[in-house]
């Protein structure tokens, strides 16, 4: 289908409000896995959506800045990506269906959450035969009373709409199906993702590759994520964050690959919230 098919996307945030990824989604995550070839028409999306903990990740400026550098000629989107910043990603899903040549997207891991909506922006959306996309609910840490808490629920509905809406748009399956597929959190394999419409053909298994050489700096940063989102919960700062985490890692982002292992910096973290919870209590 062309994406000129597509509904626009309403973005919208609210203060207080951190879009987050679940743990579930980041164990599942493999950092390491891209395309084996790429040129100066593809923009790779590798990484949480939204800025992270360094400042990094993927974000409606940087994608802008691409298209803007590519003009108007066809892209090939790479996606491998845990989602992330809801609203963010609904951003980069319209600058990609507002491009005025053909989008082709190419799922070569998982496009979850956030990176599913992207996902969606393309004419042609290929997925690798063991990749997955994710789709559910609206998700974002809140903090407040009862009534503040439902006044964030009833806010977030018109989201999880639109999410709908993209998705029904882009597979023709009926929005009440849909609705509960993401009340229940559902992952959709590559060969289910082409039956049900959420992609068109599979992606040939010799155009996906591992970068296994970066493992351990991989497995670091997804250690790294999870306590960045449990540090969040906890409600320490963004920059108290990152400032911990650069010292369980060594001091710099650098150090990802020779400072302490993912084990480590979780259980070193684990301690340092009880330290938190002792202080703020």
């Amino acid at each position: 289908m062309s994406k000129r098919d597509l509904p626009s996307a309403t973005v919208s945030v609210r203060p207080g409000l951190r879009s987050d990824i679940p743990n579930t989604v980041l164990s599942r995550w493999n950092p390491e896995v891209n395309a084996a070839a790429s040129d100066d028409a593809s923009i790779s999306i590798l990484d949480v959506i939204g800025s992270d903990w360094f400042g990094e990740g993927v974000t409606a400026k940087r994608i802008s800045a691409a298209l803007r550098a590519i003009g108007k000629k066809d892209v090939t989107v790479v996606i491998n990506s845990p989602g992330g910043d809801y609203f963010e990603g609904l951003a980069i899903y319209n600058l990609l269906r507002d491009h005025p040549a053909n989008v082709t997207v190419k799922v070569v891991g998982i496009a979850a959450s956030a990176a599913s909506v992207i996902a969606m922006a393309g004419d042609d959306i290929q997925i690798a035969r063991a990749g997955f996309m994710m789709i559910h609910n609206t998700w974002v840490i809140a903090a407040g009373d009862r009534h503040s808490l439902r006044d964030v629920a009833d806010w977030l509905e018109p989201f999880d709409n639109m999410a709908v809406d993209i998705y029904a748009a882009r597979s023709g399956l009926e929005p009440k199906a849909l609705g509960k597929m993401l009340d229940n959190e559902t992952w959709i394999g590559g060969s289910e993702a082409v039956d049900q419409g959420f992609a068109d053909a599979l992606l040939p298994a010799d155009e996906i590759e591992s970068k296994t050489k970066n493992s351990a700096e991989g497995k670091s940063v997804s250690a790294a994520q999870k306590v960045d989102s449990l540090l969040a919960r906890m409600n320490v700062s963004r920059s108290e964050r990152r400032e911990l985490i650069q010292a369980l890692k060594g001091g710099t982002p650098s150090a990802a690959a020779t400072g302490m292992s993912g084990a480590a910096v979780i259980t070193e973290v684990e301690s340092l919230l009880e330290s938190i919870k002792s202080i703020r209590s």
